[in-house]
């Protein structure tokens, strides 16, 4: 998915892997039920921060990565209808 949203400095566009709707025993979970999504894909990354002499640091996240990141961190927003997090790329754990 290509968005047009551009980030600013370290910010990171996530859009989180949604948990599955049915377990392996076959029931059905209801979204009351779900737990907030840990890991996500990379849509769009800023042009990260500068350093004490102007210069860019770059990130080390790049779009397309697959990332987990704290469960209750970054900005949710709704954006051509999808369900988005807007995020500092300090806030992501590890990239899978």
């Amino acid at each position: 998915m290509t968005i047009s949203m551009r980030p600013l400095g370290s910010r990171l566009v996530i859009e989180p892997i949604e948990q599955e709707e049915i377990t392996a025993g076959g029931i059905v979970l209801p979204e009351t039920a779900k737990e907030k999504p840990q890991k996500g894909t990379v849509l769009a990354a800023g042009p990260g921060d500068r350093d004490d002499e102007g210069k860019r640091i770059p990130l080390d996240v790049q779009v397309g990565d697959t990332v987990l990141f704290a469960k209750y961190s970054g900005t949710e927003i709704k954006y051509n209808g999808k369900k988005l997090l807007i995020m500092r790329e300090s806030d992501i754990l590890a990239i899978l």
